[in-house]
Formats: C-alpha cells, structure tokens, sequence
C-alpha cells in the first residue's frame, strides 16, 4: 500500500482549479479566490437535494426552488403542500419535510443563520455527518472531512483498501480525514467530489487525466474498477397494492395526502391499499362508483423493494372523509409523487376514451 503523503491535496487542487464542474449552487474557484462567498442556503438546499439524487436531476429542482424561495425565510414561509409539489420526482420525501423544519428553525431560532460549524448544523432537522460536514467546509470553509460515495471510491482505489462497503466506511473516512487540509477545504471538499464523478469513475475511470494517478495503487495493479469492493446484496423485495383513480362527472380527481410518517409521508396521492409482499392484498373501493380493473400495473422500485400496483379506475360522486376532489383545472400530475404520476399516465387514456 501506498504513503498517504504520496498523494498531495495540492496537486488535486491544482486540477480542481482548470476543471472544476459549473454548478449552479456552486462559487468556482477562481470566483472563491477572488473573494466571493458561497450563499450557505444554497449549499444546504443542494446538499440535501443532492443525497441520494443524481446532479443531473437536481440542477432544474434547485433552480426552480431557488427562484421561487429565494431565502431560506421565504422557504420557511412557504405553504407545505406547494413545497411537496415542487419536490416530486426527487423521492425519499422525508427529506422535503425535514428541509421545511430545518429552514424554520434556522429562521425561527437563528434569526436565519446558519451554523459555521458540524456541531451546530448537526443540530438542525436531516442534516447528518456528511451534510453537516460538506456545508461547514464548502459554505464556510472550515476543516472537514467531508465522505460521499466519490469519495469512498476515490479513497479505495488511491490506497488499495480491500475491505468491502460498507465496512470499509471507517477506514475510508479516516484515510480520506489524513488528507483533508486546513488551507481552501471547501474547494478540496469539492474537488475530491468532481474527481470521482468525472475522472474515478466507477466504470472505465480515465485514469490518465487523474492528478493522483501515480500514487494510486488501484491504477499500479491494472484494474481499478474492482475497487471500492462491495458486499454481495440481497435481492430486494417485490411488494403488490391497489390503487383507486376517480373521478367524478365534472373531470375532478380524487385524492388523498399520504400521513405524514411512512414514505410519500405528506404527499398527495391515489387512495389504495398497503403494499404487502406475496399478494395483492385485499382491497376496499374508498368510495361508491362505478369501478373496474384497469389492465396493465404500475412497476416502481424504491430503496428496499420493489412494488407493483395494479389499478382501479372508476366514476364517483364525491369524496370520502379523509379524500378530496380536486378540480381538473388545478390538478397537476407532475405534482404528485412519481410512482403515482406513473399511475396516472396508465389511467388517463381510460377517461378520455
């Protein structure tokens, strides 16, 4: 295995400084050096944008809530509902409801400030270890070690390391802390991101661009795609339910808001069954119409199953305790969460045939 001081935070910089990606929440680094400070809501709002969730499919979100919200005091203003609108199609919506918090209490108890610091911003709703650490050294510039899954991939293959994710987890966040310097953390922070997003990629990594590449050791044993080393999974899960689509002579939609807790917590949607593994299980119409099975299912996988929902579709009169009618001039599907705008697209032909 390689030195770790083989490998210097300021070669990586150097690189980081020409090829440093343009991201719309970001301060390059020509612009940092200059003297320009990064918004620290913005880098929230991307970080959270960001877990779990590919830059290429954040970029419009961040722009659309940024224009809309341009403070984290408007964001804490806003309506519930039209900020889980706006976040559909981003998924894992226990984020939305923890960014709504964490803004109302940055601007309800911090005047709208946020902490320079991990242990402060560890502090605020669904902010964590890598969040807290990625806003303190790229908003604020201070030291931290900041891990996400480019970096873990950058730290294996530049030292070797064999132990399979995620037990490797500690040995990579250490590796990854003893190379983290005290000057420009927040470009370093992001440079370590941009090499493994674009240069250490996780199929044919272009090892001859990389600034690290004669340290690695990934790189002097021929095949650095065999690293990180991951533990096998175990296949997911196939959960089946039912959704009810109705709507009612005039062209409203019946729908319902999902509880808060559980996934799509707070997010409108079809009403319908549990989602059981085995069988579709049994299901209640939520209301009296004129009901009848759609052909054809809807297929959606989430982090720990798949699911499978075959549809009803029907004509009802009015909506049930707990539902609403909405009208059709308001209803917006892209508004819905997207396993229940694939619903949606399976049903609209019905009703307009």
């Amino acid at each position: 295995m390689c030195e770790t001081a083989k490998a210097q935070p300021q070669d990586l910089l150097t690189w980081y400084d020409r090829h440093a990606r343009d991201l719309p929440w970001r301060v390059g680094p020509a612009a940092r050096q200059a003297g320009v400070i990064p918004d620290p809501y913005h880098v929230w709002l991307s970080e959270i944008m960001l877990q779990q969730t590919t830059v290429a499919a954040v970029k419009s979100y961040f722009e659309t809530f940024t224009s809309r919200w341009p403070r984290v005091q408007d964001l804490a203003a806003s309506d519930d509902a039209d900020v889980m609108a706006a976040w559909a199609g981003l998924g894992y919506y226990a984020r939305a409801r923890n960014l709504l918090k964490c803004a109302r209490q940055v601007t309800q108890d911090l005047g709208g400030v946020f902490p320079s610091d991990v242990a402060g911003l560890q502090k605020l709703p669904g902010i964590g270890p890598y969040t807290s650490a990625a806003i303190a050294a790229i908003a604020f510039d201070q030291p931290a070690t900041v891990v996400d899954g480019n970096v873990e991939r950058v730290m294996a293959r530049l030292h070797g390391v064999q132990t399979p994710l995620p037990d490797a987890k500690p040995e990579l966040t250490a590796l990854a802390a003893g190379l983290s310097p005290d000057t420009r953390p927040g470009d370093y922070a992001q440079a370590v991101m941009d090499l493994g997003a674009t240069i250490c990629t996780p199929r044919k990594p272009a090892c001859g661009l990389c600034p690290w590449r004669a340290p690695c050791v990934a790189r002097q044993e021929g095949n650095p795609e065999r690293l990180p080393a991951k533990r096998r999974k175990a296949p997911k899960p196939i959960r089946y339910g039912v959704v009810f689509i109705g709507r009612n002579a005039a062209g409203d939609w019946l729908l319902e808001r999902r509880p808060e807790k559980g996934l799509l917590g707070g997010m409108l949607g079809w009403p319908g069954s549990d989602w059981t593994e085995g069988t579709a299980p049994a299901a209640n119409a939520p209301c009296d119409g004129s009901w009848q099975v759609l052909e054809g299912e809807v297929r959606h996988t989430f982090t720990h199953f798949h699911l499978r929902l075959s549809l009803k579709v029907g004509e009802v009169h009015s909506a049930p305790e707990g539902a609403e009618m909405v009208p059709a001039a308001l209803f917006d599907p892209k508004s819905l969460p997207t396993v229940m705008r694939k619903a949606h697209a399976l049903a609209a032909d019905w009703f307009t045939s």
